[in-house]
């Protein structure tokens, strides 16, 4: 993509209303913007990075067998009237009329619809376990949205749903599903504590709640510093074997945060060398919570003997909008957003240092077009400003490498090539300039 045609409205001032930097940054970047209180549209360059992170989320999910659905965002009242939860979900639900005075909503969550259409496709014990997830956009009206996309009213979240004969096989389910988050934020550059978690409105008696560590994060968080280091991509997870011990690895270290740390366990658990006090957000949360939904919603089948039996259900959510926030607040400098490169919205930014220069133009041409047929993503700075301009920008929206092209450089036959996160820049010639960005 040329800059020069690219929808990229960037601030060189930090915004009076963003009040972390996250906020400040994703306005700054030309990423979103606000429509109404804790409402955002998401221009070009945040978009791109929203599907990176929800190609990553499908992509895991449907590793472990889980098949991909799509609700919609508006339900009926009747829905939750049938669970119990209409009344009882409280002031975050946005409650509306439709013109024949049906009430509806605008869904949070979608326990109650799924748990529908599983009680009217599947009647046999022999169709089980299922797994069904969407990525879709919620509706929680905060009373006091704020934070950007890390505490707005309408996000986008992956919420999928497990349905077992037994709890064996629902512990089995949520155990792909605990294997499968570790999986996920690890792929996009995160560490991520686990940790036991209040059930909430959800419901149920067994949970976790995925917390990615971040100076500048909502909680505090006491754990271990063995969870840290572990390393999730480097093995292998086959999801049809038992992923108790998995589990139990990741869970049999001390994590909590605010509400659910005891200090005196803590010391007690932990060596003084291994003690880690740090920040975290949540960007997952999964819940075991049985026959809460199957036995009033009567999602039942039939079993071995015939009988009917209640499924046991677990739901599972990320919230893929609160991750591009989270990304950021976790990696960032003083100049800018510095993305992990699998969900950065482009690989490389290609710099012009001297568009009036036809040599310069043609290098930096040639290299754009070889790039793209490449296959990889490059933004192409042909715009008609001075260098500084141009490295406050590319450094302001994170690309992962910059190839740097002027006239004295391409003189000698060498392109200068930096690398975002360090901050290292190196004069190469053109084919190792590539090399590197390849590897």
């Amino acid at each position: 993509m040329r800059l020069s045609q690219y929808f990229l409205p960037t601030l060189r001032e930090n915004p009076a209303e963003a009040q972390i930097v996250s906020h400040r940054l994703m306005l700054r970047a030309g990423m979103i913007r606000q429509q109404a209180a804790g409402i955002y549209a998401w221009l070009p360059l945040g978009y791109r990075v929203l599907r990176n992170i929800e190609r990553i989320v499908r992509e895991e999910q449907d590793a472990t067998g889980a098949q991909e659905v799509l609700m919609p965002t508006i339900q009926s009242a009747d829905l939750w009237r049938e669970s119990g939860r209409y009344d009882a979900y409280g002031p975050e639900m946005l409650r509306i009329k439709d013109r024949h005075d049906r009430e509806m909503l605008y869904g949070p969550t979608n326990e109650e619809m799924i748990t529908t259409i599983f009680r009217d496709g599947v009647k046999t014990y022999r169709d089980l376990p299922r797994n069904l997830y969407h990525i879709q956009w919620k509706f929680r009206d905060e009373v006091r949205p704020r934070f950007g996309v890390m505490r707005g009213r309408e996000f986008l979240m992956k919420d999928n749903y497990s349905f077992d004969i037994d709890k064996a096989g629902a512990t089995r389910s949520y155990n792909k599903m605990f294997a499968a988050y570790l999986r996920t934020f690890a792929r996009m550059g995160l560490k991520a504590i686990p940790m036991r978690a209040d059930t909430g409105p959800i419901g149920g008696d067994l949970s976790h709640e995925f917390i990615i560590l971040a100076d500048t994060g909502e909680s505090a968080v006491f754990c271990d510093k063995g969870l840290v280091d572990k390393d999730i991509l480097g093995r292998t997870i086959d999801y049809q074997a038992d992923l108790q011990p998995l589990v139990n690895e990741w869970t049999s270290l001390y994590a909590a945060t605010d509400e659910m740390h005891d200090q005196a366990k803590f010391e007690a658990d932990v060596p003084a060398d291994r003690r880690l006090t740090a920040r975290g957000i949540e960007v997952g949360h999964i819940f075991y919570f049985g026959t809460k939904y199957s036995s009033p919603m009567n999602a039942v089948v039939s079993g071995p003997k015939g009988e009917s039996i209640a499924v046991e259900m677990g739901s599972y959510g990320i919230g893929v909008s609160r991750l591009v926030g989270a990304i950021i607040e976790a990696s960032h400098d003083d100049a800018g957003i510095i993305w992990p490169e699998s969900v950065a919205p482009f690989k490389v930014g290609l710099l012009n240092l001297k568009i009036d220069d036809g040599a310069v133009s043609k290098a930096c041409t040639d290299l754009y077009t070889s790039l793209k047929a490449k296959g990889i993503e490059v933004l192409y700075d042909d715009r008609d400003l001075r260098p500084g301009a141009k490295f406050a920008d590319m450094d302001l929206i994170g690309v992962p490498w910059q190839v740097i092209i002027g006239p004295k450089g391409l003189a000698a036959g060498k392109v200068e090539l930096k690398h975002r996160a360090t901050g290292a820049r190196e004069e190469l010639v053109l084919d190792q300039a590539l090399a590197r960005i390849g590897a």
